[in-house]
């Protein structure tokens, strides 16, 4: 029983050190590169933002520039353009 315990703490040791080994030529090869800044939370930048519109037919919200606009109304399809506005 001491025998393979002895083997057990040692396989472990080995692949911490093995860990360790490896981070530490992960950050040396990343020294010369910036490091990886962390994805913002929140709403993306105003100037990417795109108004919302509403297809007068099923009322489904897209991008303006993805609408399609026909005699002063939007729709969000020709066919619900050709359909025009549900009752």
């Amino acid at each position: 029983m001491g025998k393979v315990l002895f083997w057990v703490v040692l396989i472990i040791g080995a692949l911490m050190l093995a860990r360790i080994v490896a981070r530490q030529n992960e950050r040396g090869q990343a020294g010369g590169r910036q490091p990886k800044q962390a994805p913002r939370r929140g709403a993306p930048p105003v100037e990417h933002a795109e108004p919302m519109v509403r297809c007068e037919h099923c009322g489904i919200h897209m991008p303006r520039s993805e609408a399609v606009l026909s005699n002063g109304h939007i729709w969000c399809s020709t066919e619900h353009a050709k359909l025009g506005v549900r009752k």
